[in-house]
């Protein structure tokens, strides 16, 4: 029989700063599944920054949200009903039909996942895309060697907080993190292994960035944009290079913020500045995924999440987030009666 579910859809495309009334929740029916398909019970949908961007008209690297239809996003769940014979009842997978409660979906357009390795909720973070991005950008974009200096901003994020420890494993001499506030910083060093750690509230991140790496810096893993990408311009030691995963400080600007005025130093520097997505770079999951998971059972890798109870609060999660309200991964665990 058909399934009761609920979902957000995007209501209005948001100007500046997403608020409750740019999203509706909707009651909807899950039809049975066809020959090949399934129907999956969300245990967990993440809640990703990246998201702001698909709420904006225009092309962009992933296809925008649609007004009046539900939202898209990465999801773990349980397999509740299946006429796929790969895919039995039971089975825990990801998929990217989050936002919702139950998913109809297409044998193909899933993945069973091995909850023996980590649980489920981990293949939304630390061993999911969060986790791939991190390594694919410090592997391959940006690659760090031994004994460089690393700057990593939005360090006690999802993706920064595992990218600093990734780097000390890739061979850094020195990891330095900025984060949002003096709980945040006090946890890049003493929970996950930074040298230094700059609480950009404090203002003057330039100064401070010189402050902590007297010698410069190598590498620097840029999820923020703004003065952060400008004082690692400045900071940047000759040939250093600069993964540009996210620019968080421009996602809710209604123009589009000035370029770093220490722009011109890569010249004479010889600074790469090079874009990633971690599309490219799926070939690195199956190095990748096996090896993150020994780390994580070591306890040498420790991977955060941050989580909302209830689809309900999907949208309230979603804006905490954006506002620096999360420590590690955001994720929103589903409640059933």
């Amino acid at each position: 029989m058909p399934f009761s579910s609920r979902e957000w859809h995007l209501a209005a495309r948001p100007v500046g700063e997403p608020k409750p009334a740019d999203f509706s929740f909707v009651s909807t029916t899950v039809p049975d599944p066809g020959p090949g398909q399934v129907v999956v019970r969300n245990d967990f949908v993440s809640v990703d920054p990246y998201m702001r961007g698909r709420m904006n008209e225009g092309e962009s690297y992933i296809p925008q949200f649609e007004l009046g239809e539900v939202m898209t996003g990465s999801a773990v769940g349980t397999v509740f009903a299946s006429q796929a014979q790969a895919i039995p009842v039971g089975s825990t997978v990801t998929h990217f039909l989050g936002w919702r409660e139950y998913a109809l979906l297409d044998a193909d357009a899933l993945q069973i996942v091995d909850t023996s390795l980590a649980p489920a909720s981990a293949y939304l973070g630390v061993l999911g895309t969060t986790g791939l991005t991190a390594w694919a950008a410090l592997k391959d974009t940006a690659p760090v060697k031994g004994g460089d200096v690393v700057f990593v901003s939005g360090a006690a994020g999802a993706v920064g907080s595992v990218a600093g420890q990734l780097a000390r494993k890739l061979g850094a001499a020195k990891v330095i993190g900025s984060a949002g506030g003096p709980a945040k910083a006090q946890r890049l060093t003493e929970h996950y292994g930074f040298d230094a750690a700059l609480d950009y509230r404090e203002g003057d991140i330039g100064a401070r960035l010189s402050e902590a790496a007297p010698e410069g810096i190598d590498v620097y893993f840029d999820n923020v944009g703004g003065d952060h990408l400008d004082a690692a311009l400045a900071t940047m030691n000759l040939n250093g290079r600069i993964a540009l995963v996210g620019a968080i400080s421009g996602y809710n600007a209604t123009e589009l913020p000035p370029g770093p005025a220490h722009l011109p130093l890569a010249i004479g520097k010889r600074i790469t500045l090079r874009g990633m997505n971690v599309g490219d770079h799926a070939h690195l999951a199956d190095e990748f995924v096996p090896q993150a998971a020994a780390w994580l059972k070591d306890g040498s890798l420790v991977a955060d999440e941050t989580v909302i109870d209830g689809i309900e609060q999907a949208v309230d999660a979603f804006l905490s987030l954006m506002r620096g309200g999360n420590t590690g991964k955001m994720l929103v665990r589903l409640q059933y009666s």
